[in-house]
């Protein structure tokens, strides 16, 4: 699980590249308004350091509602790293794609990590893929390891579309 974990960016970049015709392999996304709602899985996650024994089998739940083409927000609630329970929300903004892969970042607020403010609420800005395929889709954040307080790894999310409003 670990090695497929850490390779999923390059193989998304790959079949990414693959299914863009030459000119359109790397776009601006519309940002016109749009009315979808997914539920997200938990992440695994593969660590930069895997040597500390932390917790890949990031459990849990979520939610997305895309109301742009390029912004959502999110929501939801998992078993984190550090083998505590974590909860976030925020925005998922990708104003852009190679081929179907859509390329930005999520804003958001997370707690529960007991180096980070004492579990207490931080905000953070994580690097994310998104790729989907009609109701199916994947996330893919890399979080930014920081110090000893957030050890950072590629987290793959996967997600299934419940309405589309078009």
């Amino acid at each position: 699980m670990r090695k497929l974990t850490k390779s999923l960016p390059l193989v998304a970049l790959v079949v990414a590249s693959g299914a863009a015709q030459a000119d359109d392999w790397f776009t601006r996304i519309d940002a016109d308004p749009r009315s979808e709602l997914w539920v997200d899985t938990g992440f695994a996650t593969a660590h930069f350091d895997s040597g500390k024994g932390l917790n890949g089998r990031n459990t849990g739940y979520g939610a997305e509602y895309r109301f742009s083409g390029t912004m959502a927000a999110t929501a939801g609630h998992f078993y984190n790293s550090d083998r505590s329970h974590s909860s976030y929300g925020g925005l998922i903004w990708q104003p852009y794609a190679i081929g179907p892969l859509r390329l930005g970042a999520t804003v958001a607020g997370f707690n529960g990590y007991p180096r980070v403010r004492g579990g207490r609420w931080f905000p953070a800005l994580i690097p994310t893929l998104t790729l989907e395929y009609q109701r199916v889709g994947v996330n893919i954040g890399i979080i930014p390891t920081i110090g000893d307080r957030l050890y950072g790894g590629v987290s793959v999310q996967l997600k299934f579309k419940l309405y589309d409003g078009k």
